[in-house]
């Protein structure tokens, strides 16, 4: 036999040791033909060599570019001439193990190319190290950039040699750690710890991914060369394969592919008593399967049988084959044993079962879905009806999942939801189900709550457990649970009403707060239909003309001048009266109805900020979906062009919560924004998922300390004072102004002087007022008194 062929009989490794997929060992145990398994790994590295080769010649030059004329010449070229001959003496080393898949590869081989990567990777320790030392800060900065990209590019680029990221991440992190220390550069140093950490984690990933690719890889093949031999026996005789007995029911005959299909030889199999052969050990077990005991007694009754489903065992191993036979007569009618064929079904059934499992089971989290709860709630409606009892039905919604999908990605969040529908599922009892109706809406049904009590008991288990904190990936989460009940048939005679009105239950619950249970109640169909005609309302709130803008004043901290106006939309309804932006705001957001309400907004703010004097701004809240509408930017061109407003006055307020659905897109529209002169603040810091990363991606005009702050640092609370110290100072170090909102009283806003806030915000300085009054403040005496001290 030659080396290739003993190369594909061997199995490959079925385990990846850490130590061997970076190549320092080939495991010694027996488990798996390692040499094969390296000519594989090696198999693409001309491509990714060559790629490599790029990637390396253009870091070169891109050194020598930004070190020409800081760095002395000779230096510069010896280090270049170096790392050329490191990299050329790793890529004859890869050259080398082209064609290794077909012959294998032997330890020394994978030696010398470790040897050569780890040349090629401590020459790139120089540049840093050594040039670094010779130019200013900008020059190491530009250094650990392109350094930085060689290192991801280590880990991207060679899965097939996991060695060459693990040199460039120790090597290249190490130094430039101790390069940075060296210099005080302390958190740089931190960085590029970290940055050489996750290009080792990252290397040693892509390469047990790429391994389990060549094994999976080689494994089909291998599949495939015994599904070519199956075929090619099925087509010489006609049938999956063929099976015989004698009168005392012994296998006799053996065709090859009956013994292939039972894993063993024939001449093992020969004589062996039928059913028992294919029951395996099970035999001999009080509980065998029922389609055995049918075989057997079909057999033994001497009755023909066809396409009967049996359930097998073939090497410890349960399987499923479909089984016809026929008794077998001589010339003179004497019975002489069975004779019949028989297929392997065990995928066609697995995937039958499977399809009928997706059907009714959630495949994320194992919870029966929407259809099977369905069934339960209509079988829970009968029994009640029979048995003059109530059910009861609970719509669970999470309170804040959102957020952790959009900050830590939907493989968290999926991981979230079966540990939630863990939790759920450990409340249950007898007669209770639960289960997942899609996303993050879960539902149980209760067959029989004759005690009222325990619907309310049941939920507010559920919200207790739920809220308790999640540990996934080293991140601690937080999510609560809102929940909404109906009992039938009192609530609902028929599955759809029933649903229906936990949901408005459900939908109220959420207008609570979350984290709360509500009961369904008749008045909230009116709520809805209340709901639906403001809906109807604001549709033609703009066209008639219902919308106007009122006005708050924000004061300078120290001599107490108006600096800036915020504009606040009110609402006042032909049907319905003066309408609570905390009541129409959440529904036109809902409805996407804030874009042009929010345009209307922008535009009658800018024409009344022209009346003011030039030194007052105007500032507009924005929410998300307006911001992330294609056509806000050229909305705000659009009103300063028309009301002649100079771009600086005015200042656009968003919240964090924009940045959690789309910070790409978020980020780039306020960029133009800004580019046109126009002033950022980020309102109600600190009360959402607070990233300091907005502030170094975003240069914020004014960060907002919210009232809730301002009001518990009032009280003495020194949480909230540091909060408030911590924020200013932050803002101060990044050249931007704060905030206070909420000032009500004196001692609030002598605090807030104290604190270091530059601007304040409140009922204190004035409420909300109409245009009119706005510019009234303007010709106010002692406002222009204020103004001539200033």
């Amino acid at each position: 036999m030659t080396k290739k062929n003993s190369h594909q009989t061997r199995a490959l490794p079925s385990r990846l040791p850490t130590l061997a997929v970076l190549g320092l060992n080939d495991p010694k145990d027996g488990d798996g033909d390692w040499e094969r398994l390296r000519g594989l790994q090696f198999q693409g590295l001309q491509q990714a060599s060559t790629i490599r080769r790029v990637t390396q010649i253009t870091a070169m030059l891109a050194i020598v570019v930004i070190c020409y004329g800081k760095v002395p010449l000779l230096p510069l070229a010896g280090w270049f001439a170096v790392s050329g001959f490191s990299l050329w003496h790793s890529y004859t080393m890869f050259k080398r193990l082209i064609g290794s898949d077909r012959r294998g590869i032997s330890r020394s081989e994978i030696n010398r190319l470790l040897h050569g990567v780890g040349l090629n990777a401590l020459a790139w320790t120089v540049p840093l190290t050594t040039f670094g030392g010779l130019g200013d800060l900008s020059l190491r900065f530009q250094i650990w950039a392109i350094l930085a990209v060689m290192l991801t590019a280590s880990a991207l680029l060679m899965p097939a040699v996991p060695m060459a990221a693990l040199f460039f991440g120790v090597l290249i992190g190490g130094s430039s750690a101790v390069f940075f220390l060296i210099t005080g550069s302390f958190e740089m140093a931190l960085i590029s710890l970290a940055m050489a950490a996750i290009t080792i984690w990252g290397a040693i990933e892509s390469a047990t991914r790429y391994l389990n690719a060549k094994v999976a890889e080689a494994g089909i093949s291998e599949k495939d060369e015994v599904v070519s031999m199956l075929l090619r026996e099925y087509e010489e005789n006609e049938a999956d394969w063929l099976w015989q007995t004698d009168t005392k029911r012994r296998v006799r005959a053996v065709s090859p592919r009956f013994a292939f299909a039972l894993g063993r030889e024939a001449s093992e199999i020969e004589g062996m008593p039928f059913v028992e052969l294919i029951a395996g050990s099970s035999w001999q077990d009080e509980d065998v399967h029922p389609s055995l005991r049918e075989l057997a007694e079909r057999i033994k009754r001497r009755e023909s049988f066809s396409n009967l489903l049996v359930r097998v065992t073939v090497q410890g191993r349960p399987r499923w084959w479909e089984l016809s036979g026929t008794p077998k007569l001589d010339s003179n009618g004497i019975f002489t044993g069975f004779r019949g064929v028989g297929s392997d079904e065990t995928e066609a059934r697995e995937s039958s079962d499977k399809i009928a499992y997706l059907a009714r089971y959630d495949a994320l989290t194992g919870l029966p879905n929407r259809m099977m709860l369905t069934e339960a709630l209509n079988d829970a409606l009968a029994y009640s009806s029979t048995w003059r009892t109530r059910c009861a039905f609970l719509m669970i919604d999470l309170d804040r999942f959102k957020a952790v999908n959009d900050t830590l990605g939907h493989l968290v969040g999926d991981q979230l939801l079966a540990r939630v529908s863990d939790r759920i599922r450990e409340q249950m009892g007898e007669d209770e189900m639960c289960g997942r109706l899609g996303g993050d809406e879960f539902a149980i049904v209760m067959r029989d709550v004759s005690d009222a009590g325990r619907v309310s008991i049941l939920a507010r288990r559920v919200i207790d457990r739920l809220a308790q904190p999640y540990e996934i990936d080293n991140h601690t989460l937080y999510v609560g649970a809102s929940i909404g009940s109906a009992c039938g048939p009192q609530d609902g005679a028929d599955v759809e009403t029933l649903m229906r009105n936990a949901d408005l239950a459900l939908y109220r619950a959420k207008d609570l707060g979350g984290n709360v249970h509500h009961r369904y109640e008749p008045s909230l169909h009116a709520h809805a239909e209340e709901r639906r005609k403001l809906e109807s309302a604001l549709r033609h709130a703009l066209e008639r003309d219902e919308f106007v803008l009122n006005f708050q004043p924000v004061v300078d901290a120290t001599d107490e001048s108006v600096v800036s106006f915020e504009a606040l939309v009110r609402w006042h309804s032909r049907e319905h009266g003066f309408v609570s932006p905390a009541k129409f705001i959440p529904l036109a957001e809902d409805t996407r109805l804030i874009v042009p309400i929010g345009e209307w907004v922008l535009r009658e703010a800018c024409r009344q900020a022209v009346n003011w004097p030039e030194d007052v701004r105007v500032a507009v809240n924005v929410s998300g979906e307006q911001l992330l509408d294609s056509n806000f930017a050229t909305s705000v061109v659009n009103a300063l062009a028309e009301s002649g407003l100079a771009p600086h006055r005015l200042e656009i307020e968003v919240t964090e919560s924009i940045f959690l659905r789309d910070g790409t897109t978020a980020n780039h529209v306020l960029e133009r924004i800004m580019a046109l002169g126009c002033g950022v603040a980020l309102d109600d810091f600190g009360t959402g998922y607070s990233s300091l990363g907005y502030l170094r991606k975003l240069r914020f005009s004014t960060i907002k300390v919210d009232r809730s702050f301002v009001q518990s640092a009032a009280t003495g609370n020194a949480e909230s004072i540091a909060i408030i110290r911590a924020v200013v100072a932050m803002a101060e170090s990044l050249d931007m102004s704060t905030t206070a909102e909420g000032a009500e009283t004196e001692h609030e806003v002598q605090l807030i002087r104290e604190l270091g806030c530059r601007k304040i915000q409140g009922y204190f300085f004035g409420r909300p007022m109409s245009a009119e009054d706005a510019r009234g403040l303007f010709h106010n005496p002692h406002y222009l008194e204020r103004q001539s001290v200033a």
